[in-house]
């Protein structure tokens, strides 16, 4: 007679079962260590999965689950390999990496063309204390708002098109960036106490996903393009870069604008500083940059009217 398979060599014991979830808790693995290998052609997946690389750390604790309900030791060993790849790639990410006050509090918002209340959330961004205040995504409508709530702290402001800034130290040398057909970038010289700051702000073009097209970036990347040509010509040795740029430092697309800048929140905040949906932030689109200064510290304000978070950093001059 033909000998039956000992317990531990049966097709479906623990070590069989489950061989589907270990293999995607590999795939899993191998998109987080390989994402720069995934084609950015057809429907720019590249720059989709780096926007939202951190969230497939998801796939542990699901696969996990899967795992214990298959009971499946394979599966559940398997999905080892994902769990220290994510942890080898972020766990730095989640410690607070802040180290005291610096010279100058820097904030960015978008503030939403649509936000109901401007005139509250321009005295929530007042109240922050921040020596500059970089704004996005301003209408014709909402801009005198801003410009008369931030008059008595900032008296130093201007805005070009739909971005503005508000100072309290002297502005000069101010002038639109032509990143896009109408004015949404601009760079201006703060006189602060310690000597000039280059400051730039801008709003990149929004993405669009499409069923037919993917992740539509194009516009995006060109307007970023030209940002980056305007900041890598720049003279002043410190450059401090505010702006929703509508996709995250991650992004391979969007490198022309972070090669030689240092994001704050990568270098002194705390956790991934997520600002977008300000209901339920996904993504950190919304950023600050920074080229020979130190950031100290960077945060997220609370959520005000608009559908970003404020995002915040000091630094040292």
């Amino acid at each position: 007679m033909e000998q039956e398979d000992s317990p531990g060599r049966r097709r479906d014991g623990i070590w069989w079962r489950g061989r589907i979830l270990a293999a995607l808790a590999v795939c899993s693995a191998a998109l987080m260590v390989g994402h720069s290998l995934v084609p950015n052609v057809f429907g720019r997946v590249g720059s989709l999965l780096e926007t939202f690389l951190p969230w497939l750390g998801l796939s542990v604790p699901v696969l996990l689950a899967l795992a214990v309900v298959r009971r499946s030791a394979t599966a559940a060993l398997a999905v080892l390999i994902p769990a220290l790849v994510w942890a080898s790639l972020f766990a730095t990410t989640l410690v607070d990496k802040g180290s005291g006050g610096g010279d100058l509090t820097v904030v960015s918002h978008n503030v939403d063309e649509g936000n109901p209340d401007p005139a509250d959330t321009a005295r929530d961004l007042a109240a922050s204390g921040a020596g500059l205040i970089a704004l996005e995504e301003l209408s014709s409508r909402s801009a005198p708002v801003y410009e008369r709530m931030l008059a008595g702290a900032y008296p130093y402001h201007d805005v070009e098109g739909t971005v503005g800034l508000w100072s309290r130290y002297p502005l000069k040398d101010v002038r639109e960036l032509p990143i896009m057909p109408w004015p949404r970038a601009l760079r201006a010289t703060v006189d602060t106490p310690k000597g000039p700051l280059a400051v730039y702000v801008a709003h990149l073009a929004s993405v669009r996903v499409h069923l037919n097209s993917g992740f539509g970036t194009d516009r995006r990347n060109e307007a970023a393009a030209a940002l980056a040509s305007a900041v890598h010509a720049e003279r002043l040795p410190r450059v401090l870069v505010l702006g929703d740029f509508n996709g995250t430092t991650g992004d391979r697309a969007l490198a022309g604008v972070t090669d030689g800048l240092r994001s704050a929140q990568d270098e002194a905040g705390a956790g991934f500083g997520f600002s977008w949906p300000a209901a339920f932030p996904v993504a950190r689109i919304d950023q600050i940059l920074v080229k020979g200064i130190a950031p100290v510290s960077a945060w997220t304000l609370p959520r005000t009217g608009s559908d970003h978070l404020p995002v915040a950093a000091s630094v040292r001059l």
